[in-house]
């Protein structure tokens, strides 16, 4: 894995861009053992330290995966990946933000949540 995307173009559409492809493409990684060697390893990369104010969070990957493959699988067989990533970004589950419905900010963005799974305190997540 080269890890050269620079830091400025990992927006927010290239996370969501990035989830859909692998939930499509890489059914053999398991979010909870293999994404936090590859994001930490990415941060690092591009400079982002991993602690416990920045770099990665497990609650926020492990939501922002399972929302896009609950998303995912509600779509008809065959949707062009481009196509699936474009809808997700304009549904609610692909909004900047839409955790926020389900955790309190506090909560959210605390040392727990950030170091792994931390369940929503304010509404159940649908999927």
């Amino acid at each position: 894995m080269a890890r050269s995307l620079p830091k400025a173009e990992w927006t927010h559409a290239a996370h969501v861009g990035a989830a859909v492809w692998i939930i499509a493409r890489c059914p053999e990684l398991v979010p909870e053992r293999d994404m936090p060697g590859l994001i930490r390893a990415y941060n690092e990369a591009s400079g982002t330290p991993n602690t416990d104010t920045g770099g990665y969070h497990e609650t926020i990957t492990l939501a922002s995966l399972r929302a896009a493959a609950f998303f995912l699988a509600g779509l008809p067989d065959g949707v062009p990946l481009h196509a699936a990533c474009n809808a997700l970004l304009d549904s609610p589950l692909g909004r900047r933000g839409w955790m926020l419905a389900h955790w309190s900010r506090e909560r959210l963005f605390s040392v727990p949540a950030r170091r792994g799974w931390v369940e929503p305190d304010l509404v159940p997540l649908p999927f």
